[in-house]
């Protein structure tokens, strides 16, 4: 099986400064010091942290993954990443379509930091999906012909919640019916839903199937399954692969912090729940792999 990594968060230094701006009680560099707050390795350089993921990949069998940078601003982080592992890293960015220097974020980072997705986050950043600085982001996706990330439904940031900062999203923003209005004006742009949908199965399946250009990824535990009584992970890829087959599937793990590293048990997991359902190899190599080429071609 060849492994492509739809899903993981780059948790760089420049990450935890930003976080640590945030807090009143933070004696010293942010970047050692909140790591070790919540027992976690401090990530050093952006090299450095490039090449832990990259040999973390390589005990994994895992050929290439995106890096997110999960912060807006810290999209050198993992330029930087791309730079130093052209071959396995791609490159995505949270993006604040209300950042009033938008356009020229937009640019740099598609252009020549050779980033490949940008990352939206409706519920967090207050932006509606059909809004203007919306449909910007996804114009610049589609000129430089790159991905967009739409995060929907429940949004719990575990850093965030770990460290003791506010969450307070509007949940109301991230519908993926929303997704599926802007994703049809942009038929070109491969537009990325992640976790199902986050508790939107419905949602999600049904902008999916009214816009071809939408993928699901399957990435992280998928524990917004509690809030639908009786439902099982077996059940949600069954009724995704009904609903829009194997080629519109991507794999993801969510995996972010050391010394965790890949989260390769969701992997096995997902892998059997395939199996079990009877798809076929090549159906499971485009969800594990194939699919990961035709949204990140190079």
């Amino acid at each position: 099986m060849v492994i492509h990594d739809a899903h993981c968060h780059f948790f760089s230094s420049n990450l935890f400064r930003t976080l640590g701006s945030a807090l009143n009680d933070v004696s010293g560099d942010a970047a050692e010091v909140l790591p070790a707050r919540i027992e976690w390795e401090a990530p050093g350089s952006d090299d450095a942290l490039a090449d832990r993921w990259v040999a973390e990949w390589d005990r994994h069998h895992v050929e290439r993954g995106v890096l997110i940078a999960s912060v807006p601003g810290d999209e050198a982080s993992v330029a930087a990443a791309v730079r130093r592992h052209p071959s396995r890293v791609v490159g995505a960015f949270m993006v604040n379509p209300a950042a009033p220097d938008l356009e020229q974020r937009l640019e740099t980072a598609f252009g020549p930091m050779g980033l490949r997705m940008a990352c939206l986050f409706p519920a967090m950043h207050g932006v509606p999906m059909d809004h203007a600085r919306v449909a910007r982001v996804f114009a610049s996706a589609e000129a430089h012909q790159r991905a967009v990330f739409v995060h929907c439904g429940l949004l719990s940031l575990g850093v965030r919640k770990k460290l003791g900062l506010p969450s307070r999203f509007d949940l109301r923003l991230g519908d993926p019916l929303a997704v599926a209005a802007v994703a049809s004006r942009h038929p070109g742009v491969p537009v990325v839903i992640p976790h199902f949908g986050a508790g939107l199965l419905r949602e999600a399946l049904m902008a999916a199937a009214s816009a071809p250009n939408i993928y699901l990824d399957t990435s992280s535990s998928n524990s917004w399954i509690r809030f639908h009584p009786g439902l099982t992970l077996r059940a949600v890829f069954a009724a995704a692969l009904d609903s829009v087959g194997p080629s519109r599937i991507l794999f993801g793990t969510d995996s972010s912090f050391f010394p965790r590293g890949w989260h390769a048990a969701i992997y096995e997991s997902q892998l059997a729940l395939l199996e079990d359902l009877g798809v076929a190899s090549n159906d499971r190599q485009r969800v594990f792999g194939g699919n990961f080429s035709q949204v990140f071609m190079s």
